[in-house]
């Protein structure tokens, strides 16, 4: 017997430019997948909506789930950690304390805590950039995807020491071709993989060619840390993969901040994509996002939020900051100059929807509403006090609402949150493991404890 989800009444914004925008509207989801999308589908010859589960969206905004295509998911148990650092800062912190004092056991917590954190705030898709020091690690933070159950693509990447990250000389983590035969033997699943390689300059020539070659062995996509400000990141490492012959449409530039004009035509030529993560590349120095730069180019910068050590877990705050910067971009030099963006709420929706599920290879799968698509949907309150009255369906979502008016979030055509609640999870029971992780990992780091705790004591 089908199982069927009517979600009723809403205002339908379905990222698809044949469907548009359908005040009103329903969608009908039958055995996890978009059946139809218009109004009324109960009226006599629509759409077979008998037996179905009802949801009211009346007073919703009803759209795609966001996508965030980079996130460095077990980080959700140091939330808050680094909230005004640097890169430098970041990198020292993590690489040589944090990352290592995680226990496999702590990677599944961390991604599960993570990828809640996520869904909570309609986030239905992310690319979970995940270093494995052992293949015990690389397990744990699967498990713990799978366990929220988001769609995820797991980039499997290597172990925070510096030997792997500077001139390095060491290949891509072998374990790499195992967890592709165990964990991801098929690619229609809700988790599906990826890798998370290395830039030329943080690796030496001959590791560059054997770790793009070894994705296109395993037939998975590519997700790179490229050309930032600091962190012995800069360069020119896309014009180094083109002279490698290294460049193609399954890689995944993310940052980006100091590509050159030559280097982003490299990246719309090979059909490769980008991930910009707009808060945090402010926080700690990246430098600015080349929003319209690469819109002009051809390539979609889509959105993250890269760690919650410093940013916010939810897309309504990369999606503000993505637009406020993209519109200063036309800020002229002359303050008499007349001011003329061209990025708009409408574009800055389809990088967190439709363009993001493209940069994951997920584009006929998932980021519209599209029906034969997966019933990724998210339903988001357009009668709250901060997003009330409805005008402009689209401005409601990107400029007034936050992760409170994320009403109901649907995966797969599974509700993982109802009614403003995630679905199924034991908050209480989560909530005292990842404190007791929480101290243990900085305890293990020879980190400050938490000056919560600290005045805790002392009261």
């Amino acid at each position: 017997m089908s199982q069927k989800l009517l979600i009723r009444g809403g205002h339908v914004v379905s990222m698809d430019s044949d469907l548009g925008e359908l005040p009103g509207a329903d969608v009908l989801v039958v055995d996890g997948r978009i059946a139809a999308v218009g109004p009324d589908l109960t009226a006599a010859g629509a759409a077979d909506t008998a037996g179905a589960e009802v949801i009211d969206a009346a007073g919703t905004v009803v759209v795609p789930g966001f996508i965030d295509t980079h996130r460095h998911t077990y980080q959700a148990l140091v939330r808050a950690l680094l909230p005004s650092c640097t890169l430098g800062e970041f990198m020292g912190t993590i690489f040589n304390s944090v990352a290592p004092a995680f226990t496999p056991d702590f990677m599944c917590l961390g991604n599960h805590l993570g990828a809640l954190d996520a869904l909570d705030s309609g986030i239905t898709t992310m690319v979970d950039w995940s270093p494995s020091e052992t293949p015990d690690h690389a397990d744990g933070a699967i498990e713990g995807l799978r366990r929220s159950g988001i769609r995820a693509m797991y980039a499997h990447g290597m172990p925070a020491g510096g030997q792997w990250w500077y001139r390095s000389e060491l290949n891509h983590p072998a374990d790499a071709r195992r967890i592709r035969a165990e964990h991801f033997a098929s690619d229609d699943q809700l988790l599906t993989m990826a890798l998370a390689l290395r830039q030329p300059g943080n690796v030496v020539d001959a590791v560059a060619t054997h770790d793009w070659n070894l994705s296109r062995e395993l037939d998975v996509r590519v997700s790179v840390h490229t050309a930032m400000r600091s962190g012995g990141a800069t360069g020119s490492p896309v014009r180094e993969l083109h002279r490698l012959g290294l460049l193609g449409d399954n890689t995944t530039y993310i940052h980006c901040t100091t590509t050159s004009a030559e280097e982003i035509a490299m990246i719309a030529d090979s059909g490769g994509s980008v991930s910009i993560a707009p808060y945090v590349e402010l926080v700690m120095g990246h430098g600015l996002p080349q929003i319209t730069a690469m819109l002009a180019a051809g390539v979609a910068p889509t959105l993250s939020i890269d760690t919650v050590t410093t940013s916010p877990g939810d897309m309504f705050t990369q999606m503000r900051a993505a637009l406020a910067l993209g519109r200063a971009e036309a800020l002229p030099a002359d303050p008499e100059g007349a001011f003329a963006p061209t990025l708009t709420h409408h574009d800055v929706l389809r990088l967190a929807t439709i363009d993001g599920a493209a940069a994951c290879g997920l584009a006929a799968r998932t980021g519209s509403l599209t029906p034969g698509k997966a019933a990724d949907i998210v339903l988001i309150r357009a009668d709250t006090i901060r997003t009330l009255p409805l005008r402009d369906a689209v401005g409601t979502v990107v400029s007034c609402a936050d992760r409170a008016d994320v009403d109901t979030v649907i995966v797969g055509g599974v509700v993982r949150k109802r009614a403003g609640r995630l679905v199924g999870v034991d908050l209480d029971r989560l909530r005292a493991e990842a404190v007791a992780a929480h101290d243990t990992i900085l305890a293990t780091a020879g980190l400050p404890p938490s000056p919560v705790d600290e005045a805790k004591g002392s009261a």
